[in-house]
């Protein structure tokens, strides 16, 4: 049936509903994504629900953190204490619910959203006098003294070892008792999508399409009535609330909060997920929170070093694509409509076979060295790609450094075919939309 025939047979109410949800329609298809998530092969058992459990607090805390750097330009350096004085407040309220305290489990993340509110206008009150690295350096100072004070009262934080609470216990709703983890990752899926659709409102408030005016020109923003320092407290104390939201979440998924949770840690890893993703998208947090929480996961199941291997994919995201994983999307959004993406597409295969060599031979001479250097008494004899090596001759060092070598040497005389092909597509791209011009 064409176009017009399934029009002529909707009624108009139903054509008017239609039109309605139109603008919307992106939400709604992320509402059903979210649904169906956790039946999709590879995630139905426990561990790959648990997986998405953290991808969905990652990207609430990264999405606050988007608030400040990506929208207001505030690069904060302990953003983690509204997290952890959030999950703080989250899991004491847990336990008051095991005394029994009337409340349901689900809405223990509004205390962590409250907790974060708050302290989000009080250290706001002092932090957001000044922008840039003031502001920065003030941030690292306020992380640094909330988390020594966390360490010095055992009491509220439990010390290293932390608090613990059963998120099983209190009245259930409609018979929901958190203890699967199936039933965990929709209420994070739920308080996710909450927070995202909250955020992204907020951004379209008079007061949030200030946040990029004071970002840009301070001076123009308060020129045109606006007061910048009042701006940035708005948007501090809002992305804190959200910040303390995803720790009441962390809380009520592990089940224990430690002082690490407010640590300088933890806010450079909402840090990397802003950047990795791209902190001038809404969506660039999201996807740098999914990314990070994968690599963090998934590396760590197979090196040691996989911290090493994240601060180099930090490294390579900031110096070649600044704008993010968003950017990228961006970059190739009009490209794709176009018939040279083919070109580029064969440029892209012809220079990703000598960048797998270049990072084979990457991970080989990290992985020796790292064991080397950190266990020196275990047997130099190790197996990578399904090789067995002994790092104690010289033949896996050769052949390390030769494959990124000629890697390197051959990725980089690729590069010009990949610019050649990206010129033609974006000419094509131009061409095409000046002809629906």
């Amino acid at each position: 049936m064409s176009e017009a025939g399934r029009a002529s047979v909707l009624t108009p109410s139903a054509r008017s509903l239609f039109s309605r949800l139109a603008p919307y329609r992106l939400w709604i298809a992320a509402a059903f994504v979210l649904v169906a998530l956790p039946y999709f092969p590879g995630l139905t058992g426990n561990f790959g629900r648990s997986l998405l459990s953290q991808m969905g607090i990652a990207a609430v805390f990264a999405l606050s953190y988007n608030l400040l750097l990506g929208q207001t330009g505030l690069l904060s350096f302990g953003h983690a204490v509204y997290f952890g004085l959030g999950g703080y407040a989250a899991i004491h309220l847990m336990r008051a619910i095991s005394g029994g305290l009337p409340i349901p489990m689900p809405f223990v993340p509004l205390a962590g959203a409250a907790t974060g509110l708050f302290f989000g206008l009080l250290f706001g009150s002092v932090t957001v006098r000044r922008a840039g690295v003031i502001f920065a350096l003030i941030s690292l100072g306020v992380g640094e003294l909330v988390y020594a004070l966390l360490r010095m009262l055992p009491a509220i934080s439990g010390g290293e070892e932390g608090i613990t609470a059963n998120r099983t216990a209190g009245p259930h709703v409609f018979g929901v008792g958190l203890g699967p983890q199936l039933q965990m990752y929709y209420l994070i899926a739920f308080w996710a999508f909450v927070s995202a659709v909250l955020m992204y409102a907020f951004l379209r408030t008079p007061v949030g399409r200030m946040c990029n005016a004071v970002r840009d020109n301070a001076e123009r923003a308060e020129f045109i009535g606006y007061d910048p320092v009042r701006v940035r407290l708005v948007v501090l104390a809002v992305a804190a609330m959200f910040a303390g939201l995803a720790g009441g979440l962390h809380a009520l998924n592990y089940e224990i909060v430690a002082s690490e949770a407010a640590g300088t840690g933890r806010s450079g890893t909402v840090l990397l997920m802003a950047y990795i993703g791209g902190v001038a998208n809404f969506l660039g947090a999201i996807l740098g929170a999914v990314t990070i929480t994968w690599l963090q996961v998934s590396l760590s199941d197979y090196t040691s070093a996989w911290q090493l291997y994240l601060g180099l994919f930090f490294v390579l995201f900031v110096l070649f694509a600044p704008r993010g994983l968003a950017g990228l999307i961006v970059m190739h959004k009009e490209v794709v409509r176009t018939r040279a993406f083919l070109g580029l597409l064969r440029a892209y295969a012809v220079a990703l076979l000598p960048a797998a060599v270049m990072t084979i031979g990457a991970i080989v001479f990290i992985e020796i060295n790292y064991r080397r250097a950190t266990q020196p008494e275990a047997d130099p004899r190790m197996a990578l790609f399904g090789i067995d090596m002994d790092y104690s001759t010289p033949w896996p060092w050769l052949a390390a450094i030769a494959l990124l070598a000629i890697g390197a040497w051959l990725f980089r005389a690729s590069l010009p075919l990949v610019a050649s092909a990206w010129e033609r597509a974006t000419e094509a791209a131009r061409t095409t939309a000046g002809g629906r011009r």
